[in-house]
């Protein structure tokens, strides 16, 4: 594609390209058509390739396999970031901390989350900021006391995944644990074992970029950083006040003149 010139150029926004046919399917990004619809669902694509890979949603055909285990996936995309598991290329770097990703798209939520301050994301029931809207959305269930995790064991419904893996496990005995080889204690992710293990390593990779203290979880560095920080998440439910920790909003909202039971909801704030 050439931006600078050629016979194939989009009037919106001034891109170039070799062919008609390209530049068909390019407009259709502009106008918002989709012209190819699944026979299953009826969603709509803008280009047939789109609609193809779409389709193997609905048939599991995955024909691209891994050499190196028994998985396969329906978009070679897919492929290639898995290989990255088996070589263990992090090609991602980070600019601000030098820690490397497997995936483009974990490297933005890294820098997002750990390196970013910006929170452009309101909750509408209290007012909390959040970075991104997955994470506005799991916040808004406490609010509506969604719980969309239903077990079929025993019909228990839980709102956070998991608090619902952990009940399968100790309940039903389904899933896996688990277990630090050093003390044997059990966790329902292997991201919690993960940070469990560098208790006993002492290995205390996340770096506070103000002072340079140093932190065994992301989690620790970010409750830290509050320190550093003027911005304030947590909001009291009566009076709208905001407050730096979760600890505060709540010793606050005991006091707090405007107290009523049903906005007590509001002080409990997924972090």
């Amino acid at each position: 594609m050439n931006i600078h010139s050629s016979k194939y150029k989009c009037t919106e926004c001034g891109k170039c390209f070799q062919n008609k046919k390209v530049l068909t399917e390019h407009r259709r990004r502009h106008s918002g058509e989709k012209p190819f619809e699944c026979t299953v669902c009826s969603k709509r694509f803008t280009t047939k390739p789109d609609l193809v890979v779409h389709s193997r949603i609905h048939s599991g055909e995955k024909p691209y396999k891994c050499h190196l285990c028994d998985k396969a996936f329906s978009v070679s995309n897919n492929l290639n970031t898995h290989i990255r598991v088996h070589t263990g290329e992090k090609p991602y770097k980070c600019s601000v901390c030098d820690k490397s990703f497997s995936m483009s798209s974990n490297l933005l939520r890294h820098k997002r989350h750990v390196h970013s301050n910006r929170r452009p994301y309101d909750c509408r029931y209290c007012g909390k900021l959040f970075k991104t809207i997955c994470d506005l959305k799991l916040h808004v269930r406490i609010h509506t006391g969604a719980k969309p995790y239903s077990c079929s064991h025993c019909s228990e419904c839980f709102r956070w995944l998991d608090k619902f893996k952990r009940h399968l496990l100790k309940s039903h005995s389904e899933g896996t644990w688990f277990t630090c080889h050093i003390c044997e204690k059990k966790f329902t992710k292997s991201r919690d074992l993960k940070d469990h293990i560098r208790r006993h390593e002492g290995v205390k990779p996340y770096v506070c970029c103000e002072c340079s203290m140093s932190f065994c979880t992301s989690c620790e560095m970010k409750c830290h950083m509050l320190r550093h920080s003027d911005i304030k998440h947590f909001c009291c439910g009566s009076c709208g006040k905001y407050f730096k920790r979760k600890s505060t909003v709540k010793w606050h909202f005991k006091q707090c003149p405007g107290r009523c039971s049903n906005n007590l909801v509001h002080l409990f704030i997924n972090d």
